[in-house]
């Protein structure tokens, strides 16, 4: 998981080592592509087609050009600077075909899946701003579940998706227990501790996605409700 240091991807994104730059590269698309391309399809009322192509090549474009080293964190948080350069680029109206060059990162953006999303939505409330922050509050999440997967062996992943992430699930502690062979009070303290290894994970997120202690402070208490 990058980094493996607490240095923020934002900082690394205009670092001169080539290597760690991609990695903090393909970190912050991770964490941007979904919340930019529904901002255009839902907030900016864009096709598909040019959707897809518009974040596509904006991306390409801040990779080839390092325009995301210019980032000025005195002047605002990152992700108003990355909204108002993304709508900046949009207005132009740069069209390209190409995609995501293999040096400028490796992540494989899910266009039908973040379709399949913007289907299932109720809430399209508020500005364009407003949907912009809640997609991307959406896209932490999401990376998190997907980091906290990866490290977790079946059991304790499926405990915690039972009860934090399946609306649907009914099932007693006890019940799972049964389900999986363990006790009860295992199940309890999986599910503890799964949580808390959670928020570790988001907090990890958030510190890399912000430039500096005051922004990483504000987005952990707009996204979590707690100072941190």
């Amino acid at each position: 998981m990058f980094p493996t240091t607490r240095r923020s991807v934002i900082a690394a994104l205009a670092s001169d080592d080539d290597e760690q730059r991609r990695r903090a590269f393909d970190t912050f698309v991770a964490l941007y592509w979904k919340p930019l391309y529904k901002y255009l399809r839902v907030a900016r009322h864009r096709e598909l087609a040019d959707a897809e192509d518009l974040t596509q090549a904006f991306l390409a474009k801040c990779f080839e050009n390092g325009a995301l080293a210019a980032y000025d964190a005195a002047k605002a948080n990152f992700r108003t600077f990355l909204r108002m350069l993304f709508d900046r680029f949009v207005a132009n109206e740069v069209k390209a075909s190409q995609r995501l060059k293999r040096g400028g990162g490796t992540e494989s953006l899910d266009f039908t899946n973040a379709e399949a999303e913007i289907a299932r939505e109720h809430d399209r409330g508020g500005t364009p701003e407003d949907y912009f922050q809640r997609e991307w509050a959406r896209s932490v999440f999401s990376l998190a579940v997907e980091r906290l997967r990866d490290e977790s062996d079946a059991t304790r992943f499926a405990i915690f998706e039972a009860y934090d992430l399946d609306d649907s699930s009914k099932a007693s502690y006890r019940e799972t227990g049964v389900r999986f062979g363990i006790s009860e009070t295992t199940v309890t303290n999986h599910l503890a501790a799964m949580r808390r290894r959670f928020r570790a994970i988001v907090l990890d997120i958030l510190r890399e996605a912000t430039a500096s202690e005051a922004e990483y402070r504000a987005e952990v208490r707009s996204l979590l409700g707690v100072d941190a």
